[in-house]
């Protein structure tokens, strides 16, 4: 049962407006209710059938001002890739001890990155990252031979993303604290990233529908019209 915040929030939304991008990063000032920074949500429902491996719509985007959220990244790399890797900021870096550490349980870290030479230790603990959406790959830049750019990529403000299997992207790409138009901005990036990722197989309208939120508010519907034009 909705709250009777919730239910307040709800009745200054607009049901049958579709918000433009500046319309609805503008509109999270009045949407804005806890007692924290909450954190802005983008939701979208693509045309595309992800059992198929030509319609995975999969990749990563470094936002203009990033998420507002602090990160901490743990790297699988060895020698001078290792000491790069610190150098850049990473959290903690290792090779079989981290191994060990995450079999243990001992996950303190929110984003993995590996250099392609320890991917055969990361396949030791795929069942665990994986359920947790923490696998490094390639094509979100956490495989990679250049392991400073990727934690800088990371701690700069990268969102991945990836369709599940009924064609929904979620990802956080701001905080209620960030001004308008670098919401707006944010937004404009992520499209951008979700428009040059559509499949070549797709047919029809590409973003069926996309909303806006807050952590703890009802959202607001996009004009995904718009949304379709943004490249």
């Amino acid at each position: 049962m909705a709250s009777k915040r919730y239910k307040q929030l709800s009745e200054k939304i607009d049901n049958t407006k579709k918000y433009s991008v500046a319309e609805a990063a503008a509109f999270m000032q009045e949407l804005k209710s806890a007692n924290f920074d909450e954190t802005v949500e983008i939701a979208m429902n693509l045309n595309v059938d992800p059992r198929h491996a030509d319609q995975m719509v999969r990749g990563a985007i470094v936002l203009p001002h990033g998420t507002g959220k602090v990160v901490r990244v743990a790297v699988f790399a060895k020698g001078a890739k290792a000491d790069e890797a610190k150098a850049a900021g990473a959290d903690i870096v290792g090779t079989d001890d981290l191994v060990e550490q995450i079999q243990a349980g001992d996950i303190n870290f929110d984003v993995v990155v590996a250099a392609p030479d320890c991917m055969g230790l990361v396949g030791k603990i795929g069942r665990i990252l994986g359920p947790k959406g923490m696998m490094p790959n390639p094509k979100t830049g956490t495989v990679t031979p250049d392991v400073a750019t990727a934690v800088n990529n990371v701690k700069g403000g990268q969102v991945a993303f990836r369709v599940d299997k009924k064609g929904n992207i979620h990802a956080g790409i701001g905080k209620v604290s960030f001004d308008a138009e670098k919401i707006s901005e944010n937004i404009k990036a992520f499209v951008t990233a979700i428009n040059k990722q559509k499949p070549a197989s797709a047919k029809g309208r590409y973003i069926k529908n996309a909303a806006l939120s807050l952590t703890m508010s009802p959202a607001i519907k996009f004009d995904v019209a718009e949304l379709a034009d943004i490249k």
